[in-house]
């Protein structure tokens, strides 16, 4: 069975080790897993609208919205789980791990491919915000609060906004959660630093105007 699969795989890889009954019971993660398997096969036999209404129901009772469309793996563990959105033509491979806050979203109104594809054992930060028909690679990682609109390599680490890979894909070793090995760029403070520039520079144009009348 699909719960027992799950269960065993959250236990292995939640470093809280949870019991049996909390996984079964208190993991929004495993309820919105499974009500999504209802509501996709739902959706493929075209009751689209019965589909819904159980993605609904789902959301209201986990707080996960993952869209009937959405094809999911096997041993997707959504930690937490609060405010993560899964897109219509999304895909998840098998053992991705995604944590609260997440959206695998699009940005066109157009239809068709407009959701990202997540593939084996991706992990996803908290508050991470994946958009577009992009792909993130097996095995890459990316960090909380990271906005990624452009694909990820297999087993690199993104971070940033805009998140931002390793030069040419190199294959990266990690510390800790979410961090690359080696110094990652930080689009912010550069944005930061170069407004602050901008700024001075200003400023001394003023100043020298002001200088100029004075004269």
């Amino acid at each position: 069975m699909e719960i027992i699969e799950l269960g065993r795989s959250i236990r292995a890889r939640d470093p809280a080790k949870p019991g049996w009954g909390e996984v079964i019971f208190s993991y929004p993660g495993v309820h919105a897993v499974l009500w999504h398997r209802l509501a996709h096969g739902l959706y493929r036999i075209g009751l689209r609208g019965l589909a819904r209404f159980v993605s609904h129901l789902s959301r209201m009772l986990t707080g996960i919205e993952i869209h009937p469309g959405a094809r999911i793996g096997r041993r997707l563990f959504i930690d937490h789980g609060m405010g993560v959105v899964v897109g219509e033509t999304a895909t998840i491979g098998d053992d991705v791990t995604i944590y609260h806050g997440v959206t695998l979203g699009g940005l066109s109104l157009k239809a068709g491919k407009r959701h990202p594809d997540v593939l084996d054992g991706a992990i996803i930060g908290a508050g991470a915000q994946v958009l577009g028909p992009i792909t993130v690679g097996i095995g890459a990682k990316v960090g909380a609060n990271s906005v990624v609109v452009a694909d990820v390599c297999d087993h690199t680490t993104v971070v940033g906004i805009p998140a931002r890979s390793p030069k040419d894909c190199e294959e990266e070793t990690s510390f800790g959660y979410g961090l690359p090995s080696r110094a990652a760029a930080d689009p912010l403070g550069e944005e930061i630093a170069a407004l602050r520039a901008e700024l001075a520079a200003l400023r001394a144009r003023v100043d020298g105007l002001r200088g100029d009348r004075a004269a």
